[in-house]
């Protein structure tokens, strides 16, 4: 029993370690790409014609990210920005964006 506890605990502290990565990295790439020019510090816009992010879900941001990456979503803006970024990026960004909430 008590190994099953330990190794319960051990996948917690993994997955959790894991995670937080993923957050750190988006707000690292939040910043890099130049996000927070038009999306705000901590995704809360201060200009109007720009939609603040701080309160959009994961899979909210994964999608538009995708979209306009592969031209889905028509944004001039947007699609150049969208355009550089792997995967792994849109992952980060959206793990990011929803630790916000």
């Amino acid at each position: 029993m008590r190994f099953v506890l330990t190794a319960c605990v051990a996948m917690i502290l993994v997955f959790t370690t894991a995670v937080q990565a993923d957050v750190d990295k988006g707000k690292s790439t939040y910043a890099a790409r130049g996000c927070i020019g038009c999306h705000g510090a901590g995704g809360v816009s201060t200009v109007t014609t720009y939609p603040s992010l701080k309160g959009r879900n994961g899979d909210f941001i994964r999608k538009n990210l995708t979209d306009f990456r592969s031209g889905a979503r028509k944004n001039p803006v947007m699609n150049a920005m969208a355009a550089g970024l792997k995967d792994a990026d849109i992952e980060n960004l959206a793990d990011y964006i929803n630790s916000l909430q």
